[in-house]
């Protein structure tokens, strides 16, 4: 065999890593030679093992699956990014691929389709889950801009607005802005509710 694909696997779930690695072992051209628990050691890893592929979960401490797909595109572009996910959130798989990710799959996607998505990847292809592409599709794009995100995302633990703004060196008319026209745009009745369908669409 000409190449050995040589992949990187950033799971926070042992079992599950265990598992995909397995898997993936069991393929002829494929060698797990890297796993990692933290989105943080990915950029590391793949620079250490020099993998030709990182699949990536996206709910990792550290860093999330998504960040840690634009610190390998930005840092070395010729690793292929594969993310996984147990949601199947249409905002989760725009944002991977404005990441720079390669391919976006469920976790549950059979293990002769994900050796196949590493496969294609690393020939170029882009490889999409077909549910989530025509369910993001469905969903349109996000309408809340970065700065709405963050002022959302630091107020849903529940602070206050003199609390977002003190964290995010605003005003609190500001940050009431903000709030009330990410509510508006995601036609929910308060902000816990915009914090939750957000949340359930994957822009958050």
């Amino acid at each position: 065999m000409s190449h050995m694909i040589r992949v990187l696997l950033a799971e926070d779930q042992s079992m599950v890593r265990e598992a995909l690695a397995a898997l993936l072992g069991l393929e002829p051209d494929i060698e797990v030679v890297a796993q990692v628990a933290r989105g943080d050691e990915v950029l590391a890893a793949a620079r250490a093992h020099a993998v030709d592929v990182a699949l990536l979960d996206i709910e990792m401490p550290g860093m999330t699956g998504i960040e840690a797909a634009a610190a390998l595109s930005g840092a070395l572009p010729e690793v292929k990014v594969v993310v996984l996910t147990t949601f199947g959130r249409p905002g989760y798989l725009r944002r991977a691929m404005e990441s720079g990710a390669d391919a976006f799959l469920v976790k549950d996607a059979p293990a002769a389709q994900l050796a196949s998505a590493v496969r294609q990847v690393l020939a170029g292809e882009r490889v999409i889950d077909p549910t989530l592409a025509a369910a993001a599709l469905a969903d349109g794009a996000n309408p809340l801009t970065e700065r709405e995100r963050e002022v959302l995302r630091v107020a849903s633990d529940g602070s206050t607005n003199a609390e977002v703004a003190d964290a995010l060196r605003l005003s609190q008319g500001t940050v009431r802005n903000y709030l009330s026209t990410a509510i508006q745009k995601l036609a929910a009745r308060n902000r816990a509710e915009a914090v939750r369908i957000a949340r359930e669409k994957g822009w958050l």
